[in-house]
């Protein structure tokens, strides 16, 4: 009967060692001993006057822009300009054959002081017929016809000195100026080349830089919205500043001039649905060139009771809706849904979700949960470039 004593020892011995080890305080496998009160860096939520703009997209226009045409046919004998040079209104362009219209001023010329003369002797005629009729000595016939006759000379002058205008401004036209001032373009013609008044090609184009537009589109849809909003006292007029724009270049960089708004388009497209707006900007340097594609930065309004928070705060959840963390007055962490507007450099923009006054929690998100008791500490913004702190670690008793 010797096994059954034997189980009976090991099974007492284990009891043993199992009482032994939980009075000792170390079960094995039993939970870690309980953490401190986590500590969590937290903003006092506070309205603030908010500046509300919008970047829309958009391309530079040139000021003014004119294709230089010819207006007469001919020859090109010379190019007196320098493609991609900046010309003056009126400066000198192209030079086309003149002769066959300087042979036509002069026939004009010479037509005109024929017709002069004739008239001449046409006038003291019909002056002497006039005196003569008078004392019935020469029929009112003869008067008649002298008087028709000073009447045609008039005329064969005023056709003349017409045709001599004409002549005039077509050997001007020989001499293809600039019509405005500005940057001109590549040149479609050399010397030699047969050119005509009514070719579509042409010559040349001219575009003036400084000043330069911006037209940029907008959402019909956003411009109610900005319209609802005003109309419900939540947004302001800009103001002055309503008119200034900004612009951000094409690699991201700020255009360091400030523009103007200079009009709104009174039609939507249909295709797009959005409204052309045109911003005018000083452009001295040619920085901004026709055709680059830009950002402008308008003011929409200032909202009077704004909450901004730092991005930081705000995570989303998993339907995608922004959240944050608030420290009630117990110390205690309250999720909140909140619902942004838009983000304001590094902030969002709050709509609902939270009151003034309230702390929200920046910083130590990672092991907040809804009802933990938290201790709160004041947040600060790092200074831009440093280095992000570690993330506060929990305290001790």
């Amino acid at each position: 009967m010797r096994p059954p004593l034997t189980y009976g020892l090991t099974f007492a011995s284990a009891l043993v060692s199992t009482c032994l080890l939980v009075a000792c305080g170390k079960p094995p496998g039993g939970p870690p001993p309980a953490l401190g009160t986590p500590e969590v860096g937290v903003v006092t939520v506070q309205p603030q006057q908010v500046a509300l703009s919008t970047e829309l997209p958009g391309r530079t226009v040139p000021f003014l822009i004119a294709d230089v045409r010819p207006q007469v046919n001919g020859i090109v004998k010379a190019r007196k300009f320098r493609e991609g040079s900046d010309v003056k209104a009126g400066e000198a362009l192209y030079q086309i054959d003149p002769a066959t219209y300087k042979a036509s001023f002069d026939s004009n010329v010479a037509a005109l002081a024929k017709a002069e003369a004739s008239l001449k002797t046409t006038r003291l005629k019909a002056e002497r017929y006039k005196e003569l009729v008078a004392i019935q000595a020469v029929s009112q016939q003869d008067y008649d016809d002298a008087a028709a006759s000073l009447g045609q000379g008039e005329a064969d002058v005023a056709s003349a000195r017409a045709n001599v205008e004409t002549s005039r401004i077509n050997l001007a036209y020989a001499r293809v100026d600039a019509p405005i001032s500005g940057r001109i373009g590549k040149s479609s013609v050399t010397p030699g080349a047969l050119v005509t008044a009514s070719q579509a090609s042409a010559l040349a184009t001219i575009q003036q830089l400084d000043p330069i537009y911006v037209d940029v589109t907008q959402p019909s849809a956003s411009l109610l919205r900005l319209k609802q909003a005003m109309a419900r006292g939540e947004l302001q007029k800009a103001g002055a500043n309503a008119a200034k724009v900004k612009l951000l270049l094409e690699d991201g960089s700020a255009y360091p001039l400030e523009g103007k708004l200079e009009f709104s388009d009174v039609t939507v497209d249909q295709n797009t649905g959005a409204i052309t707006l045109r911003a005018v900007f000083p452009n001295p340097n040619a920085d901004l060139l026709p055709g680059m594609y830009v950002r402008a930065v308008l003011q929409e309004g200032v909202k009077e009771q704004g909450l901004l928070v730092p991005q930081q705060a705000v995570s989303r959840g998993s339907t995608g809706k922004p959240t944050a963390y608030v420290v009630g007055k117990d110390n205690k962490l309250q999720l909140r849904a909140l619902e942004t507007e838009r983000a304001v450099g590094d902030q969002w923009l709050v709509s609902s979700g939270l009151q003034a006054g309230e702390q929200l929690v920046v910083d130590g998100q990672q092991r907040a949960a809804p009802g933990a008791e938290v201790k709160v500490v004041a947040w600060k913004a790092r200074p831009a470039g440093a280095a992000p702190a570690d993330a506060p670690k929990a305290a001790t008793h």
